[in-house]
């Protein structure tokens, strides 16, 4: 709460002209001593979505239409690290944004009625996110080969071939398909047969181990929004289908 006002936003950092998530999760982790030098070199910024509370007004209950007038307002005087959120009721803007800005490390668009409120914990709107294909390396799965459940992705980084995500969980038609060009792996396999949940998924509050059932290298097409956090999916994506007929020596790292 500052100046009698509670704010619902975001903290961001910049890389150049993009979005950088991992400097942010940089300093969670960081110690210290070494904070400040992280601080100095990429500074963070405070982007505002929305205002839940003025001149110690709760305003939750007031229309976002209503709520955003007063944020406008708060906002006229604002200099970075200080930020707005852009907003429009044009279609036709919003589908610019949408094409355009996710080269700047954007995921997407949220979509909100100008009439609703603000009730926190209940999600009443609609993330759009900006999908690509990509051809990744199934190099293991979760469940039996011949019924498998979930595909763990890897991707050549630095020479080798990583984890660099997991699948949403696998459809009966889609686990079908894809266990027909499973096969146990014919040589050394780079990746062990248990993993921890984090490895999967660096934002998971598991610990725990995931038993992996290992495979031979597979080329595998699946689509995943453009978030990405160092080399690897920050969500899991969707399985699309079988590539048995590229090499997966040509597999590579995707240019973001």
């Amino acid at each position: 709460m500052t100046g009698g006002c509670v704010l619902d936003g975001e903290a961001v950092a910049w890389a150049g002209d993009r979005l950088d998530f991992d400097a942010l999760q940089r300093r969670l982790v960081a110690s210290k001593a070494g904070l400040p030098a992280l601080v100095r070199e990429q500074p963070a910024s405070f982007v505002a979505f929305d205002l839940l509370a003025v001149a110690g007004h709760d305003i939750r209950d007031t229309p976002l239409e209503k709520r955003r007038e007063l944020l406008e307002q708060l906002a006229a005087g604002w200099v970075p690290p200080l930020n707005l959120c852009p907003i429009t009721q044009d279609r036709a803007q919003a589908l610019r944004w949408f094409e355009e800005l996710h080269h700047a490390g954007l995921e997407g668009l949220v979509v909100k009625s100008a009439a609703q409120g603000y009730q926190g914990g209940v999600r009443q709107w609609l993330k759009v996110k900006r999908r690509q294909s990509f051809d990744v390396v199934c190099g293991a799965v979760i469940g039996p080969i011949d019924r498998p459940q979930y595909v763990i992705a890897g991707l050549p980084v630095e020479g080798q071939l990583r984890i660099v995500g997991r699948s949403a969980a696998l459809a009966a038609k889609a686990a079908r398909e894809l266990a027909a060009y499973l096969r146990p792996p014919s040589r050394p396999h780079p990746w062990p047969e248990v993993v921890t949940e984090t490895t999967l998924n660096r934002f998971s509050k598991d610990k725990g181990p995931v038993s992996l059932t290992l495979v031979e290298p597979l080329v595998v097409e699946i689509s995943a929004d453009v978030a990405w956090t160092g080399n690897a999916f920050r969500h899991s994506f969707r399985y699309l289908r079988s590539r048995p007929d590229l090499p997966v020596e040509g597999v590579l790292l995707p240019n973001r």
